[in-house]
């Protein structure tokens, strides 16, 4: 597979997000067979993995260590702090922590359920508003100088907050929402980024699933699955959000291809430090999503999606309300 830069860092064209081995979408799956499919994204191309203290809490940062364990210095190891975790406990508290000693006692907690020696991209998970960004990148800047993180990422994150945590300590990444359904980091965040030499790594880059064509209105969401709690998942905003799905469809069948492979292509294609994360908990879909990598939108093709997708107004907010309130602070 062929690489892109993320600051100083080379990864695979496509990353591979894990929260979807915890319970985010409902009951998380097997230990053996999950550790099979990080693996095997990895036989297949993979370098660069995403985890965060806050799936689980804790179990998604042990399962991710123990899967790259036998092939730590081939990857790239991604995670985040930034929620108000008891570090000992795991149990989560309401609210945002980013005090300086909390970040220093995370990322212990981090190396330890790794089971490495360093974190390779150190997010901030959200950013809190009551701890000045300067001090959070300054606690990053000392966890770097004494080797326990090798760079530093935001995530969510607003332009204005970027500029000054990078003239603190710069910046190797920003992670946030972006796909064709999601499209608040183009106005502001992209240039910056492009100004400022940092990689932009979008999450949900397949929509939470939708984007993929696999979901209607009549699909059964379980309770225990936080698309349950979402806006643009109630029957409704599937059904008005479904136009979204023809036109990829459309584009997918000209090219050979599937939906969730042009939506990831439409990513690929917008700038060249793009780095999309998608996660699943099939092989079969690893194999899919790494296709998109294979496909070349034309300015053409780019042209028409634009113009088709302009004309499509997407239904529902993209976050229930109180998680939204976190982002772009």
């Amino acid at each position: 597979m062929k690489t892109r830069t993320l600051g100083a860092l080379d990864v695979s064209e496509i990353g591979f997000g894990t929260m979807s081995f915890a319970s985010t979408y409902g009951e998380a799956p097997d230990t053996t067979e999950a550790v099979r499919v990080i693996r095997g994204a990895h036989a297949r191309g993979v370098t660069l993995f995403d985890t965060a203290e806050a799936y689980g809490p804790f179990t998604n940062e042990v399962l991710v260590g123990l899967a790259l364990a036998p092939i730590r210095n081939e990857v790239v190891i991604a995670s985040k702090f930034g929620f108000n975790i008891d570090p000992e406990t795991g149990v989560r508290q309401p609210g945002l922590n980013s005090r300086p000693d909390h970040i220093k006692r995370a990322v212990e907690g981090m190396l330890t359920r790794l089971g490495t020696d360093r974190i390779d991209i150190l997010y901030q998970h959200r950013v809190d508003p009551d701890v000045a960004i300067e001090e959070v990148a300054g606690t990053v800047r000392d966890l770097i100088a004494e080797g326990k993180v090798k760079a530093f990422g935001l995530s969510e994150a607003a332009a204005s907050t970027i500029r000054r945590a990078h003239a603190v300590q710069p910046v190797t990444a920003i992670q946030s929402e972006y796909s064709l359904w999601t499209r608040e980091p183009e106005p502001e965040i992209l240039p910056l980024c492009e100004e400022l030499g940092i990689g932009f790594v979008p999450w949900s880059p397949l929509g939470a699933g939708f984007l993929t064509g696999k979901i209607d209105k009549a699909t059964k969401i379980d309770a225990t699955d936080f698309r349950a709690q979402s806006p643009r998942f109630t029957p409704e905003a599937i059904e008005a959000n479904t136009a979204l799905v023809t036109l990829l469809e459309s584009v997918a069948e000209s090219k050979d291809a599937t939906p969730a492979q042009i939506a990831l292509a439409w990513l690929l294609a917008q700038k060249p430090w793009i780095v999309p994360i998608p996660g699943t908990r099939r092989l079969d879909r690893v194999e899919e999503n790494l296709g998109a990598t294979n496909l070349r939108l034309t300015a053409a093709d780019l042209a028409d999606i634009e113009a088709a997708a302009s004309k499509i107004e997407v239904r529902g907010e993209r976050l229930p309300e109180a998680v939204l309130k976190m982002s772009y602070k």
